[in-house]
């Protein structure tokens, strides 16, 4: 990283980048961006070098690209796929809004690149839709392609599953969630679901009903869960960025074993309603996996801010999170450690890299220090798996006896089917929970940086 980074906000991942302008066609010019050379971790336990020279900004399994590109490049599409997987979902936004394409072009080319891999990834739930949802045609993302996750985000007349056998053919809401009708005021256009386990009670995306999900960067491997096929796309560059939901680390797992950038917003600042108080006990938040930090921060920008009835309200951002990321930080007080609060044993290639973090930080001025919460381990576990154990009771048993289906090993997985029966009432748990939160905030500064998980992505178990 160049000296003058100092001067820019600093972020774990993707590295730093900048832009430059790029010659397109005879007449005109955009924006492309470049990646400064820099190295990464891959699943795997494999140092990876993060872009191919004067490639596309991310990485990304460029091998999967080699048999999609032979097929598609004769086509006379204006945008080719080559150059689609070269931008985030700000840069083709910036290319449709100021004429240089069109939107229905970018979609083209996106459902050639998602058709191309997912034979490979298995990350789709069903086809893609025959056009994309309805989207407002004047929002920030207008005409940007985009997959929701088969799970709590209920579009208006589509189907989901929940990575389940429970919902058959899938249940269909008459009305948009809050969090859905922001995305298409955004001007996402949906053009299909994405699997996750079931009732996405896993950090591996295998759901018997859909089979398991592949990583991009080796098909052996899971993307992780529960946002898992969301994530095997965008990190195969079939899309830029795609919806996610997180409970446990539903966005962070997959976002670690993937290489993207993973957000899971604080309470309050997603709306979840109208259909639900709070998700999983308030642990569940809403929101999406990109391979930019721009493009999570304008995504964050077009989806925060309460719903109507919404049980937590929190302070609005200072201004737009787009131009946060632009914003030198000042000086960061940046809690460190590279112990799991569990007592796995962490990677070594993750202490490694979470040490070179730390040097990078402290040489850009920034005030690192080594702690970490105390954690009744056992207690905070044992609190989650209560009120995990009670939110697949509610779910599992309330969609059995709206369909009229009986319980049993023909419609629910092993794993959600012990847990359901062994349902049991939340209080002490919730209060667990919020002892062990309050900990982890209580005394330390602006920043805590340490390893997402404690070991590489996890091997296919299943097919």
């Amino acid at each position: 990283m160049h000296k003058e980074a100092h001067h820019k906000p600093c972020f774990m991942w993707p590295p730093m980048l900048h832009y430059k302008r790029r010659r397109v066609g005879a007449e005109s010019e955009t924006l492309v961006q470049q990646q400064e050379t820099s190295r990464a971790v891959g699943p795997g336990g494999k140092a990876i070098l993060a872009g191919f020279g004067a490639s596309p900004i991310f990485p990304f399994p460029k091998r999967f690209w080699d048999a999609a590109l032979v097929t598609y490049y004769h086509k006379e599409e204006e945008m080719k796929l080559s150059e689609y997987i070269e931008y985030d979902a700000v840069g083709l936004a910036q290319l449709i809004s100021s004429g240089q394409i069109s939107a229905h072009e970018v979609q083209q080319v996106a459902r050639q690149a998602i058709e191309a891999v997912n034979p490979k990834l298995n990350a789709l739930v069903g086809e893609l839709f025959e056009k994309p949802l309805p989207y407002a045609t004047d929002g920030p993302f207008a005409g940007i392609p985009f997959l929701i996750k088969d799970l709590t985000l209920h579009a208006e007349g589509v189907p989901i599953g929940m990575g389940t056998r429970l919902t058959g053919e899938g249940i269909a809401f008459p009305h948009n969630t809050d969090l859905m009708l922001r995305f298409k005021q955004a001007g996402l256009a949906v053009l299909g679901r994405t699997t996750t386990p079931e009732f996405a009670f896993s950090a591996s995306t295998e759901a018997l009903a859909s089979g398991p999900t592949r990583n991009p960067w080796d098909s052996a491997r899971s993307p992780g869960g529960s946002s898992g096929g969301s994530a095997a796309l965008v990190a195969a560059r079939a899309l830029p960025v795609a919806h996610a939901s997180d409970g446990g680390g539903s966005i962070r797992i997959p976002a670690a074993w993937c290489g993207l950038v993973g957000l899971k917003p604080t309470r309050g600042r997603i709306p979840v309603g109208p259909d639900f108080d709070e998700l999983l006990s308030g642990l569940a938040i809403e929101f999406a996996l990109a391979r930019t930090v721009r493009d999570t921060a304008a995504l964050l920008d077009a989806a925060n801010g309460p719903g109507v009835g919404d049980k937590y309200v929190i302070a609005p951002p200072a201004r737009p999170y787009a131009q946060e990321v632009k914003t030198p930080p000042g000086r960061l007080r940046v809690a460190m450690t590279t112990r799991a609060w569990s007592g796995v044993a962490v990677d070594r290639e993750y202490v490694e890299t979470v040490e070179a973090v730390c040097r990078e930080l402290s040489s850009l001025g920034h005030e690192v220090e080594e702690a970490s919460p105390q954690i009744d381990w056992d207690a905070f576990l044992e609190a989650n798996i209560t009120i995990w154990t009670t939110a697949l009771a509610d779910a599992a048993l309330g969609l059995a006896s709206m369909r009229g289906v009986e319980v049993g090993p023909d419609v629910l997985e092993a794993v959600t089917l012990c847990f359901a029966e062994a349902s049991a009432t939340t209080p002490d748990a919730q209060t667990v929970e919020k002892r062990g939160r309050r900990s982890i905030y209580d005394g330390f500064g602006s920043t805590n940086l340490r390893p997402l998980t404690m070991c590489v992505s996890s091997a296919i178990s299943r097919g």
